[in-house]
């Protein structure tokens, strides 16, 4: 009976230290297969989301019934304007296409300004930015024109004032897309020009 006893008891023995090394090696095993992938860096990572492409560099894209548009004013007479619609560059330095004073088209004439005017058609959008100097040929006429396309400050446009503006031919109201800076020495950026202005937006594809 004894040495049964013994054996059995051995036997106990065994079989624990055997469970024990058993879930020693498991649980070893297991925090292996859990840590080192962290330490390796094999963590999956999200990537980085791309940036939207919006028109013309629009902080936001525009609803499918409406156009994008920006307007850039020149700064001093050092940097020329730019027009950019519907993501197309219409007016920049870099295309060379402006000059000094407003920047519809490049006319300085104020008689063909008038008549540049005139013969806009109903329903065309107007967009405008000044450069250097919009005002010295500016008459009482040129700024009637341009109250009638929806300007709220075309009537004070003076010798180097900075003006953005876009409009459409026999506005209701009063445009919501236009800034104007006055040139005053105490404010200019620039030694003798107000800073430029710089607007964009969504417009309504009817007005």
């Amino acid at each position: 009976m004894r040495v049964s006893g013994l054996r059995r008891l051995l036997a106990l023995i065994f079989v624990l230290v055997t469970a024990l090394v058993f879930v020693r090696s498991y649980i070893n095993v297991n925090m292996k297969t859990i840590r080192l992938p962290r330490w390796m860096g094999s963590v999956h990572k999200e990537k980085p989301s791309q940036p939207v492409k919006t028109k013309c560099g629009l902080s936001t894209s525009c609803p499918d019934h409406s156009f994008a548009f920006k307007i850039t004013s020149g700064a001093a007479n050092v940097v020329g304007p730019s027009i950019c619609f519907e993501d197309q560059t219409i007016m920049s330095p870099v295309k060379n296409n402006v000059g000094r004073g407003l920047n519809i088209a490049l006319v300085n004439d104020a008689d063909v300004l008038v008549k540049f005017l005139k013969e806009i058609p109903e329903g065309t959008l107007v967009l405008v930015a000044s450069y250097d100097d919009p005002g010295t040929k500016v008459n009482d006429d040129i700024k009637k024109l341009f109250s009638n396309l929806g300007s709220t400050y075309a009537k004070q446009l003076g010798f180097r004032d900075s003006w953005v503006f876009l409009g459409a031919r026999d506005l209701k109201n009063k445009s919501p897309f236009e800034q104007f800076l006055k040139n005053n020495p105490e404010n200019n950026k620039y030694e003798g020009w107000p800073e430029l202005l710089e607007m964009g937006g969504c417009v309504p594809r009817k007005v």
